[in-house]
């Protein structure tokens, strides 16, 4: 009808723009983004928020720091992150507990109780005891000298000797009288050795805070 207010839909006329399509593009950006530094975490290199003091003064309570995937064998004297279920703790049973954790430590917010950080005191191979005349760790008989440990701590208060089976590490914190590490399980099911296909990776760069920011040498006075 002439001077109708009713719009057109004739040829010509522009389709009417629907938002849920921009919000559909942008949620499905985000899915890739999620999706590809999923899998670029679990193959290449990995964050982990540092939960505790046990790796002091290397690293301190609350620093980010990365985790390569891509270093081979760990090697004696390497800082590395593990999955300790099986050796430090039983299977967990899973729940919204676990759920919360997992996702708080995929975003680098908060630890895992499951993974742990630590430095590799022996190899498959090794006999690691404590302690020499001198108040040395020992491995195949010779002293270490540590001076990643944190100051005023002893090597080990614990007495021990321990021949690591081919496939296993054992692992202790540079904070050695503020570590839950290898020695902590002697006696226990598994004494305390990891197994080398649950190591995740290893600590090659703190990334946070900025001014603790560098990289993290590998120690190779304790390699063969």
């Amino acid at each position: 009808m002439p001077g109708s207010d009713r719009p057109r839909h004739g040829a010509g006329a522009r389709p009417e723009r629907r938002p849920f399509r921009g919000w559909r593009f942008v949620l499905s950006a985000l899915l890739i983004a999620v999706v590809l530094a999923s899998v670029l975490r679990a193959t290449v290199v990995d964050i982990y928020f540092i939960p505790s003091a046990s790796m002091q003064p290397l690293l301190e309570e609350g620093d980010r720091v990365l985790v390569s995937r891509l270093d081979g064998e760990p090697e004696r004297g390497d800082v590395v992150v593990f999955d300790g279920r099986g050796s430090f703790d039983p299977i967990s049973g899973g729940g919204p507990g676990e759920l919360l954790g997992t996702v708080g430590h995929w975003l680098g917010v908060s630890g895992s109780d499951t993974v742990y950080v630590k430095r590799i005191l022996g190899v498959g191979g090794d006999t690691v005891a404590c302690c020499s005349p001198d108040g040395q760790l020992e491995v195949n008989g010779n002293p270490l000298d540590e001076p990643y440990v944190f100051p005023s701590d002893a090597p080990s208060d614990q007495q021990f000797e321990v021949e690591v089976p081919q496939g296993k590490l054992w692992v202790m914190g540079d904070h050695r009288s503020d570590s839950f590490d290898s020695r902590s399980l002697l006696g226990a099911p598994g004494g305390g050795l990891v197994s080398t296909d649950r190591v995740l990776g290893r600590a090659v760069q703190i990334v946070w805070p900025p001014s603790r920011s560098g990289p993290i040498e590998r120690f190779t006075d304790h390699r063969p």
